[in-house]
């Protein structure tokens, strides 16, 4: 049976962090020091050695046990287009991986003023459509799932009259209106995509779509 785990580690490296504070066996690398007299053979840096004629033994980070909580957007706009269900089901899929590092990991709800904070690594599923301060409201590590119907992320082309869920603003579109909304979607999920990649990891899921093979292949899962 294949297990999985949640990718926590930023995918792209924050500018002057370092990968762990202390240095052991079993993580990343570290740092190099001289080879003493019992290190293991095994862990001695080769191309160190090619380079400069003397033994150099490669140190690296002790593992540490990621500390998990899931939190799910439940705002008025994820109950629509089916987008809360969906949400349920993948959230109940990354707290059974989040469980195989930390038995403690749980499941909250409400609304994202309610976001936990200083607490290990965040997992949040959202739409991500509010209009807020994204870079101050996203904690320093987070595992950001964007969950959004098709319907969200490829309107028609038609006249239509949209009504905001969270506001009651009642709207009329054309094809104009809906072709900005495009690009103004683009830019904000590209945006949201790169925030969320130099604090931990980022995927888009539509409703509908598997929900295992989407997360494995955008690098918020990994088998184990």
């Amino acid at each position: 049976m294949i297990r999985y785990r949640i990718a926590s580690r930023p995918y792209l490296p924050y500018p002057g962090e370092r990968l762990a504070r202390r240095k052991g066996h079993g993580g990343e690398f570290f740092e190099l020091r001289p080879y003493a007299e019992g290190d293991e053979v095994r862990r001695v840096h080769w191309r160190a050695y090619a380079r400069t004629g003397r033994l150099y033994t490669r140190l690296e980070s002790a593992p540490e046990r990621a500390r998990f909580r899931l939190f799910l957007d439940a705002t008025p706009s994820m109950r629509l287009h089916g987008k809360l269900p969906y949400a349920e089901e993948v959230a109940a899929l990354l707290l059974r991986a989040a469980r195989q590092e930390d038995p403690r990991a749980r499941l909250e709800r409400g609304g994202l003023e309610a976001l936990p904070r200083g607490f290990g690594v965040l997992v949040l599923l959202t739409d991500g459509l509010d209009p807020l301060p994204w870079p101050r409201v996203l904690p320093r590590r987070v595992v950001l799932v964007q969950v959004l119907s098709p319907l969200e992320l490829d309107p028609p082309l038609e006249e239509a009259l949209l009504k905001d869920v969270e506001t009651g603003e009642a709207l009329p579109v054309g094809r104009a209106e809906v072709e900005a909304y495009r690009r103004a979607l683009a830019e904000h999920l590209g945006a949201l995509r790169l925030l969320a990649l130099l604090r931990g990891r980022y995927a888009l899921l539509r409703v509908g779509e598997p929900p295992l093979p989407a997360l494995l292949r955008q690098g918020v899962l990994e088998p184990i």
